[in-house]
């Protein structure tokens, strides 16, 4: 769709963007703008995501990082419109190739879905069909967007993608249950590079595995998305990875960005308490910590430093966004 086109369907729906926040939009390949996802619960209103913004450019490894219930999870259900009841999406516009996907209809997301953006899920082992062959998965994926293909050229062109994430053509016969967590992993990464998209989001892809799986499997992420070109949304609480993999990061709490910048600012230089606090939990080999310490976020003392509204992010210094507080 042209700029100009693009623009003008900005300035018919009221989106809150001026002229030189559209250009900065041009140059990202995904832009979600306010969203906001609330749980509605018999006795209480959950705000899950609440007012969340963010860009994330071409070939960019955008870190999803915060503590448990933060809000990543639900945030990236709610960039496909796959948040399970009682959720649901209040606000929020979430722009890709000049459209509004949660202005879609079902079947034109639905063509959305996999094909251009990819979600690795978390618990993404147990996601595979259990009574269905390895083979049969992959089939199911490529003929229903792309149509059915002769079973013998289908194949090769499988077999070349498992040989990225360095398994064995003999995987195709087998059932989940008879691989291992991290073989599980890998398969579920070629899945989600089968249709070459253009975004992946991996929702803590390593962590159900022991550590030495987790370097294996997050260096084959890495290389599967840079050898179709994709972007990444990475989600985790774990910073050291983080720190290995993203280009930038945002920082979740309570349901909204607390700051946003490229990794090597938000680890040298994190100006937010929570932040701060996030990352002076990571242990060191180079010091002696207290470990009753290092398992304190501060949550309580955090809370104090509450921000007024995501929409309040301040740019502290080019490209790093830090939340209001008092």
């Amino acid at each position: 769709m042209p700029a100009g086109r693009i623009w003008s369907q900005v300035c018919l729906k009221g989106w809150p963007f001026t002229r030189m926040e559209f250009r900065m939009m041009k140059e990202a390949i995904l832009t979600v703008e306010n969203m906001r996802i609330y749980y509605y619960l018999w006795d209480r209103v959950v705000k899950a995501v609440d007012g969340v913004s963010f860009t994330l450019r071409k070939d960019e490894v955008f870190g999803l990082v915060g503590e448990s219930g933060s809000g990543k999870t639900t945030l990236c259900m709610g960039l496909l419109r796959l948040v399970p009841p009682p959720g649901k999406i209040e606000d929020g516009h979430v722009l890709f190739d000049g459209y509004d996907l949660l202005a879609m209809s079902d079947e034109q997301l639905r063509q959305v879905r996999w094909k251009d953006i990819s979600y690795i899920p978390q618990g993404a082992m147990s996601s595979l069909n259990p009574v269905m062959r390895i083979r049969d998965q992959f089939y199911d994926a490529v003929w229903d967007h792309e149509g059915p293909q002769p079973h013998k050229s289908l194949d090769e062109r499988i077999e070349s993608l498992l040989a990225r994430v360095h398994l064995m053509p003999n995987v195709l016969t087998k059932y989940p249950h008879e691989l291992s967590g991290g073989m599980k992993q890998r398969v579920c990464i070629a899945l989600a590079m089968m249709l070459h998209p253009k975004i992946i989001i991996a929702d803590e892809p390593t962590s159900a595995l022991d550590v030495i799986t987790q370097r294996g499997v997050l260096e084959t992420l890495s290389e599967a998305r840079r050898s179709v070109q994709a972007s990444m949304i990475l989600v985790g609480h774990d910073m050291a990875l983080q720190a290995q993999v993203a280009d930038r990061m945002g920082i979740m709490y309570a349901g909204s960005f607390v700051e946003i910048g490229t990794a090597r600012d938000v680890f040298s230089d994190p100006i937010h308490p929570y932040t701060q606090r996030l990352i002076s939990s990571i242990p060191s080999v180079r010091k002696k910590q207290d470990i009753h310490e290092l398992g304190k976020i501060g949550l309580t003392e955090v809370e104090k430093y509450k921000y007024k509204a995501a929409t309040e992010l301040v740019e502290v210094k080019p490209g790093h966004f830090v939340a209001a507080y008092n």
